[in-house]
């Protein structure tokens, strides 16, 4: 088969995705299928679980997919429509040779892309561009496989529901945003007790309520409103293809994923004393103090779930989270990314409590503290202002973490800088217990960037 060049911008850290039509088509899934398929055959796998979610350019890019791998020898077997912790769940229950979900996450509509494991292990950053490299040589050599359907659905939605271990207290207003996390949420509020109110979940891959992310707070805006007009207990969001989640909490307060990972940590440490519970170098201190106060070992990694899955496999770590609502469950479940599980868990946690998650939220420490601040760089540039940075910080003798770029410690508080692993942006993020404290950690920042030649935005 003859060689494909695909465009290099949709070979990201940990995922490939591009703009249907325009950097990314059916052409370029064959090849990425024929790619994978060489990289799964080396190892001596045969077997492929694939998935896909509800954009309308899913069900094309998944038939070329699967082609693709067909037509290197690889055995496939198609889930279907599903959210991807679905695909995931088939890959570590059924012990495949890798997995691919074609999916455009929380993109807006005319995105799409792939997902992708080998075993049970994250495939991503080097691995990624291989694929590229793969396709562009086209040193194939057809040997047909072949393509089954099995129907993991219901088994995937009763082992969800198999962990919830509440009392059916709680009013839950949930929000698939049309995603396709959309058909097992109603699925699950089905077979677990309590009042739950659903919206958006029929899926729709124009996505006509809301762009289908829950970290964005105007994509929660009709979830707070549900919650107030039903009398809800608390509010939950998924991003389009389930693996992210958003909450809210009876009084229409957002909760983020650091504070989330907070509450989650009191049951799994209750349960294992001591473990190592790991969150990205974006979450609130609070986090890390709270998991320290609870007996647990803080780790601090590298923002991006390919890079916490590994995390955690390494350090045998049974929960990990991130700022952008990824939440990783190793007790009781598989180590992946699955916001319909993570809710189950939730919704025991609070029941547990005998509080309301607003009343649990309010115990934890108040800070102040800006959102994600993006704001342009080059990306032959954005590494090197890191790098500078950090020289100069460890020269004036600060106090630094340099996981992921340099997150720096004061006495009013932290503030960090890394370069995106998938866009040509870099990342802030300040926080302190007191507003003055904050300006001063914005100042520093800003200080340190405008010494690099970046000018930031006002934030």
């Amino acid at each position: 088969m003859s060689a494909h060049s695909l465009d290099p911008t949709i070979l990201r850290e940990y995922d490939i995705r591009g703009i249907v039509g325009d950097t990314l088509s059916a052409a370029d899934a064959g090849a990425i299928g024929r790619a994978f398929a060489t990289v799964i055959g080396e190892a001596g796998g045969r077997r492929v679980y694939v998935g896909r979610d509800g954009r309308l350019s899913s069900p094309e890019l998944e038939a070329a997919l699967v082609e693709g791998l067909v037509s290197q020898g690889m055995e496939v077997v198609r889930v279907g429509l599903g959210p991807t912790p679905m695909l995931y769940f088939a890959v570590h229950t059924r012990g495949a040779d890798g997995g691919i979900m074609v999916s455009g996450s929380h993109n807006p509509p005319e995105y799409n892309g792939f997902k992708m494991m080998a075993g049970k292990k994250p495939f991503f950053g080097a691995d990624i561009q291989r694929l590229g490299e793969i396709a562009a040589a086209g040193n194939f050599t057809p040997r047909r496989g072949g393509c089954e359907d099995e129907d993991v659905f219901d088994e995937y939605v009763a082992r969800l529901a198999e962990d919830y271990d509440g009392d059916g207290r709680l009013g839950v207003a949930w929000d698939a945003g049309n995603g396709s996390a959309g058909d097992a949420m109603a699925a699950l509020t089905r077979r677990i007790p309590g009042r739950h109110v659903l919206l958006n979940e029929t899926v729709d891959g124009t996505f006509p309520a809301h762009h289908p992310d829950p970290t964005v707070a105007e994509n929660l805006v009709q979830l707070q409103a549900t919650v107030a007009k039903e009398k809800c207990d608390l509010g939950i969001a998924f991003d389009g293809d389930g693996d992210r989640i958003g909450v809210v909490d009876g009084k229409g307060r957002i909760l983020w994923g650091d504070q989330l990972m907070a509450l989650l940590a009191r049951s799994v440490l209750g349960g294992d004393p001591g473990a190592t519970v790991i969150a990205d170098v974006k979450a609130s201190q609070v986090l890390f103090d709270e998991i320290r106060r609870l007996g647990g070992k803080p780790l601090m990694w590298r923002t991006g779930h390919s890079l916490i899955k590994a995390k955690m496999a390494e350090t045998g770590a049974p929960l990990a989270g991130e700022m952008s609502g990824h939440i990783f469950f190793a007790d009781r479940y598989y180590g992946y990314d699955d916001a319909l599980y993570a809710a189950v868990r939730l919704l025991g946690v609070i029941e547990e409590s005998g509080m309301s998650l607003a009343e649990m939220r309010d115990q934890l420490p108040e800070v102040v503290n800006t959102p994600e601040l993006r704001f342009p760089c080059p990306d032959e540039r954005k590494f090197a202002v890191v790098d500078e940075v950090k020289a100069r910080i460890i020269a004036a003798g600060a106090e630094i973490n340099d996981c992921d770029g340099v997150r720096v410690s004061t006495d009013d508080g932290w503030w960090l800088l890394r370069a995106s692993n998938t866009q040509d942006v870099l990342v802030a993020r300040c926080e302190s217990a007191t507003d003055e404290g904050l300006g001063r950690l914005k100042a520093d920042l800003v200080a340190q960037l405008r010494i690099s030649g970046i000018e930031p935005p006002e934030f």
